[in-house]
């Protein structure tokens, strides 16, 4: 024997039967904390300091690459 039973509810009503809690005002209190942080930490960084904060990083990992080419074709120069 199969039995099917549709329900229609909206996610909230849903949550609400089951006894689920809901977590939509954290949500939205986190999502707007998140976005003034952004925003305060975009505005604190001036295209300056980001290329500064970057560049080393993509400078170190082109010098490795370098260093990476390099140590292979020496040892077919020396063949």
């Amino acid at each position: 024997m199969k039995v099917t039973m549709n329900v229609e509810c909206t996610p909230e009503e849903a949550r609400a039967f089951f006894g689920l809690p809901d977590v939509q005002p954290m949500q939205e209190h986190l999502m707007r904390e998140m976005q003034e942080r952004l925003s305060a930490n975009l505005k604190a960084m001036d295209p300056d300091t980001m290329v500064r904060t970057w560049l080393p990083t993509a400078v170190k990992g082109f010098e490795q690459w370098q260093d990476m080419l390099a140590s292979q074709m020496s040892p077919a120069r020396t063949k």
